[in-house]
């Protein structure tokens, strides 16, 4: 089969695609047939070496990804061959890959693959910052970088929950994207007066920030009381100053999807499945590339301008 191997960590073009071994499903694990893998930041960071947790060398990237069961081992009771899955922390980037069953989910018939490959980092992350900040029907939620994928998953599991959501992004197609998903308004990253305006005046319940080396002072400065902060992405040091957050009581909370338990994952997971059933959860695809174009993917994931979720497709 085809994979996307790393044999040096470095630039994207050391994302190359070779002829490996088909793998096969030991006890509990199923094989999947894929049609798309996602691209995410975390990838790219590995493949750079600039990552806390590095991969031995060689290894195939990827988490996510969907396609078709091929086969089962011993011990899968809930799943056949022929299933419609979606997939997650498994090595994605390839033709075939092996899961653990219970990182193993159904797609169903109105999801395709490429959505199903935006599911496993974005909306998992989404979801799980939403619950580690206590999110409420009503409260007022900031989503920066609300034009990528985790930005679009928030947008959507905001408004299926009832909660009023401002969205940021960074050029107009990424604004528009952003009122499409359901935001109350849309505003340039700078603009926080404008995210502030949205509220009332009254400022923000909850804060998704997925840059926060960019965000974070801003996001201290536009807290309502006792507003909540989930850090899910931080390329760089910032400095803040924290009165802002003594005076409004508020509280940072650091989002790391290796560091959750197993049990909430899954939890997280069966409710992003009940959301694909009932049409609330429909990832936008913003770029695709065939496999074999991994490098040029990796390029354009940290390109200015996101606009849904970046994937590779598998034929």
């Amino acid at each position: 089969m085809r994979a996307i191997r790393v044999h040096r960590f470095g630039d994207p073009e050391v994302l190359q695609i070779e002829e490996v071994p088909k793998p096969a499903p030991g006890p509990g694990q199923v094989l999947v047939r894929l049609g798309a893998a996602g691209v995410n930041p975390v990838e790219t960071y590995m493949r750079s070496g600039n990552y806390a947790n590095l991969p031995d060398l060689p290894y195939t990237p990827g988490g996510d990804g969907a396609g078709d069961v091929e086969a089962v081992g011993e011990d899968v009771l809930d799943l056949r061959p022929g299933d419609r899955v979606y997939v997650t922390q498994s090595a994605t980037y390839a033709e075939y890959c092996v899961a653990d069953a219970s990182n193993v989910y159904p797609l169903g018939g109105r999801t395709s693959y490429a959505q199903g490959a935006a599911l496993g980092v974005p909306y998992v992350t989404a979801l799980y910052a939403l619950q580690r900040i206590g999110a409420r029907a009503g409260d007022w939620l900031l989503v920066r970088g609300a034009s990528g994928g985790v930005g679009v998953a928030a947008l959507q599991l905001a408004r299926a929950r009832g909660i009023l959501a401002v969205g940021t992004a960074g050029s107009e197609e990424g604004l528009e994207l952003v009122r499409a998903q359901g935001a109350r308004a849309a505003v340039a990253h700078e603009d926080g007066d404008g995210a502030r305006a949205a509220t009332g005046g009254r400022g923000f319940d909850l804060v998704i920030d997925n840059a926060a080396h960019v965000g974070l002072g801003k996001d201290i400065e536009l807290l309502a009381p006792g507003g909540r902060i989930a850090v899910i992405g931080a390329r760089a040091p910032v400095e803040v100053h924290p009165r802002g957050l003594m005076t409004m009581q508020g509280s940072i909370h650091g989002i790391l999807l290796f560091r959750a338990d197993p049990a909430d994952l899954r939890r997280v997971n069966l409710e992003l499945c009940a959301g694909l059933r009932d049409g609330a959860l429909q990832p936008v695809i913003g770029r695709s590339f065939p496999l074999a174009q991994a490098a040029q993917a990796h390029h354009a994931q940290h390109a200015p301008g996101a606009r849904g979720k970046i994937v590779l497709t598998i034929d």
